[in-house]
C-alpha cells in the first residue's frame, strides 16, 4: 500500500490533501479526488453518503458520490441489505472510524449473502469513517477493496480528511437550489420523466422530440447540476426541489 507509517508522513498527507480540496469548486472534482485517493490506497471503490434514516431501505437514496459498481448497488438495494447492515449499525452507534472484514462479519452476524455479493465484485474488506458537516448532520465515508488494511496513522489522516470532504460536499449541495435559474423547461421536463423511470426513447415519444434531443437536454442538465451521471442529476434536482 502506498500509504505511510509515521507521523511526519501523516502530516504531509493531510496538508497536501487539504491544499487540493481548497481548490475544488465542483462535486465532480471531489469525485475525481476521491477516485485518486482510492487508487493511492489500492481500494477499488469509495462512497460518501449521508447517514440514512432508519426508515430508508436503499443505499442509493443516501449516497452522495460513489464509484461503486452500479450493479452491486442495485443488487444491494434490491435485497434490502441496508436495514440489516452491521456497518450502518456500527456507524449509528459510534463516531470512531473502523476497519472491517466481510468474512469475519459474515461469521459473526450471519451476513453471508452480503459477503458473497461484494466478493463477486472483488471486495472483501475496507474501512468506514463517520463524518459530519458544520451543522452537525452526520454521514459516512467508506473505502473498500481486496485485502484492505490501513495503519493507525492512515486511519487518523483519512478520518480527518474525509470529514473535510463531507463538509465541502455539504457546502456545494447547499448551492444546488441556485441552479433552478439555469435549467431550461425542457431540461426539467426530461429530468422529471427520467425520475419517473422513463428511458430516453420513451421521453422522446412523450415530449414529441427526437431521442438525440432528449439525450442532449439530459446531458446539459447533468453538467449544469454538476453531477457525474443522470442518476445523480435526478437526485440533486429532487433535493433542490427543482422537480417533484
Amino acid at each position: 500500500m502506498d500509504g505511510f507509517a509515521d507521523f511526519t508522513a501523516h502530516q504531509a498527507f493531510v496538508a497536501n490533501w487539504l491544499a487540493a480540496l481548497e481548490k475544488i469548486k465542483t462535486q465532480f472534482e471531489i469525485f475525481r479526488l476521491m477516485r485518486q485517493l482510492s487508487e493511492q490506497f489500492h481500494c477499488s471503490a469509495f462512497v460518501v453518503a449521508d447517514l440514512p434514516d432508519p426508515t430508508v431501505t436503499e443505499l442509493s437514496a443516501s449516497s452522495i458520490i460513489t464509484n461503486g459498481p452500479p450493479e452491486l448497488i442495485a443488487l444491494f438495494d434490491q435485497d434490502k441489505f441496508l436495514g440489516s447492515s452491521p456497518v450502518i449499525h456500527r456507524i449509528r452507534a459510534s463516531v470512531l472510524p473502523f476497519q472491517f472484514d466481510l468474512e469475519e462479519m459474515a461469521e459473526e452476524r450471519g451476513s453471508q449473502a452480503v459477503r458473497e455479493l461484494f466478493a463477486r465484485f472483488g471486495m472483501d474488506s475496507g474501512a468506514v469513517f463517520p463524518v459530519h458537516d458544520l451543522s452537525g448532520k452526520r454521514g459516512w465515508a467508506g473505502l473498500c477493496g481486496q485485502g484492505v488494511d490501513f495503519s493507525l496513522y492512515e486511519m487518523m489522516a483519512l478520518s480527518y480528511c474525509l470529514n473535510h470532504v463531507y463538509q465541502q460536499l455539504a457546502h456545494l449541495r447547499s448551492q444546488d437550489i441556485r441552479v433552478s435559474e439555469k435549467l431550461a423547461d425542457r431540461e426539467l421536463a426530461c429530468l422529471t420523466w427520467t425520475a419517473a423511470g422513463k428511458t430516453s426513447a420513451e421521453i422522446a415519444e412523450i415530449l414529441s422530440l427526437s431521442e438525440h434531443t432528449v439525450n442532449h437536454y439530459l446531458n446539459r442538465a447533468t453538467r449544469k447540476l454538476d453531477a457525474v451521471n443522470r442518476t445523480q442529476a435526478v437526485a440533486k434536482a429532487i433535493r433542490g426541489n427543482l422537480i417533484a
